[in-house]
Order: C-alpha cells, then sequence, then structure tokens
C-alpha cells in the first residue's frame, strides 16, 4: 500500500483556496471584537456571520447567514460554511 500522506505548511494552507473559497462562520456578538478590531460595540447575545477569506482574514459581518453568501458570490468566491 502506498502512502499518500503530505503535509502543508500552515501558510501553505491559508493560501489553498485565496481568492476562490470564502468561509460563513457563525459567531456570537461577545466574539466579534477578536476578527473585527474595528466594529462598534454590540449588544450581547447576538447571532451573527462573519464572511471569511480562505486565509482567515474578515471580509464581512452580518446578521444573516443568506446576506453572507450573497456577498461571497459577489464577489466570485464559492462560499462554505464553518460550524
Amino acid at each position: 500500500m502506498t502512502d499518500t500522506t503530505f503535509q502543508l505548511d500552515p501558510t501553505a494552507l491559508a493560501a489553498l483556496g485565496e481568492g476562490h473559497v470564502a468561509y460563513v462562520k457563525p459567531m456570537r456578538s461577545e466574539d466579534v471584537k477578536r476578527l473585527f478590531p474595528q466594529a462598534p460595540d454590540l449588544s450581547p447575545g447576538l447571532n451573527l456571520f462573519a464572511l471569511l477569506s480562505a486565509s482567515g482574514a474578515p471580509i464581512l459581518l452580518t446578521d444573516s447567514m443568506d446576506a453572507a453568501i450573497a456577498n461571497a458570490w459577489a464577489h466570485d468566491l464559492q462560499a462554505l460554511s464553518l460550524h
């Protein structure tokens, strides 16, 4: 049997899909400042959705998963969901 295991360094992994793939990540308003430090203060307990580039860079924050996906499509990105 042939071993087909390979390993990517973190930089190569982060670049995989860049410009083609974006991730929709559900998050709570309490966690927003970690990804979006410039965001205004939000009421605690809100369910939000972050659109992130393939490398994890934040693109958009919204209260609707549909809006996050539509924004990805508008920028020719394939949207994937993170849980």
